[in-house]
């Protein structure tokens, strides 16, 4: 099978793109710099030089191509709102633009890689792909955007479009750049004395469980249909417990007063890179304040055969391979 990626040099399609060539599969890259993707060639993956605003390379990139997996966003929470057209042109415009282009071409398989984060706040509860999103208030513009994004992807497929969605909840691993990355490192290094939004509900998987879905999707999903592919409904404040833990360190025994953050979120762009924490603390907190992103994996479980790692193998996996376990 010949593979176009989108989002290679990503966080998840890195993963993605080796799993595709260790088995055989031919993957065709679309990257914006060629020289910052020299794994990704070591790979033997063809790279097109390009991004999500050049319709031209993107057409080009697909021609000959059996399969499209469009996984390149901006993943970021906390952005100042100087930022918001460039995630909104990433992960809205050149999703439609990925999308409508793998219809036109008439490539026969599709998948798009979404989030968890689409379905928004569950309020304590762990939905499944049936849930919708109320689609009136948003917990950060990430959050917004990939719901925007979500509905492209779902009125294409109504205009015939043979795309799968998958959804992954909180991706965790090696190489992991996020809020979720440096929390893990800030709690190996005794840095995190208080837990900050300790009943913030995720649902951790990791990286290479989500790549493995990915691939299933894309062999086995239904055209149409939706996977969530996530692993154990948590809590920061249980995380950050089994993190310390697992890698030899007393875990902070105290929560972050959120009164005490939002003291501070004024000085956001200022005191937040100091702390850890994004330039725009508002929206950090909009997002992690008593919101939970929790989802069941049942159906891509039932259905893909997909097989996560639990919570606590998830982050010894994780600390091993960062030489912490």
């Amino acid at each position: 099978m010949k593979v176009f990626l989108t989002g290679a040099t990503g966080f998840i399609g890195g993963h993605v793109a080796r799993q595709l060539r260790d088995r055989g599969d031919d993957v065709r890259a679309l990257v914006r710099s060629p020289q910052k993707a020299a794994e990704l060639e070591g790979l033997g993956v063809e790279l097109i030089e390009g991004s999500l605003a050049s319709p031209d390379e993107i057409a080009a990139g697909m021609a000959g191509c059996d399969a499209v997996i469009h996984g390149a966003a901006i993943y970021e929470v906390g952005i100042p709102a100087t930022r918001r057209k460039d995630m909104h042109d990433a992960n809205v415009i050149g999703t439609e633009r990925v999308l409508r282009a793998t219809l036109d071409a008439g490539i026969p398989r599709c998948v798009y890689i979404s989030t968890v984060a689409a379905f928004g706040n569950t309020d304590g509860r762990v939905v499944d792909e049936t849930y919708e999103h109320p689609g009136v208030e948003f917990t950060s513009y990430y959050e917004q955007t990939k719901y925007e994004a979500h509905q492209v992807a779902r009125r294409l497929i109504e205009e015939g479009l043979p795309c799968v969605i998958v959804q992954p909840g909180g991706v965790y691993g090696p190489g992991d750049h996020s809020e979720l990355g440096n929390l893990t490192k800030q709690t190996l290094a005794g840095k995190l004395p208080l837990i900050p939004f300790p009943d913030f509900g995720i649902v951790l998987v990791h990286v290479e469980d989500v790549a493995t879905g990915v691939l299933a999707a894309l062999d086995r999903g239904q055209v149409g249909e939706q996977y969530v592919l996530a692993g154990d409904v948590t809590t920061n404040r249980e995380l950050i417990q089994a993190i310390a833990e697992i890698g030899g360190r007393k875990p902070p025994s105290r929560a972050l007063p959120t009164a005490a953050i939002k003291s501070i979120a004024p000085l956001g762009p200022l005191v937040g890179p100091l702390m850890g924490y994004p330039p725009n603390m508002r929206e950090l907190i909009s997002s992690a304040d008593g919101v939970t992103f929790w989802a069941s994996s049942e159906k891509a479980k039932r259905e893909l055969g997909y097989e996560p790692r639990d919570l606590r193998a998830t982050i010894t996996d994780t600390l091993r391979e960062l030489g912490k376990a």
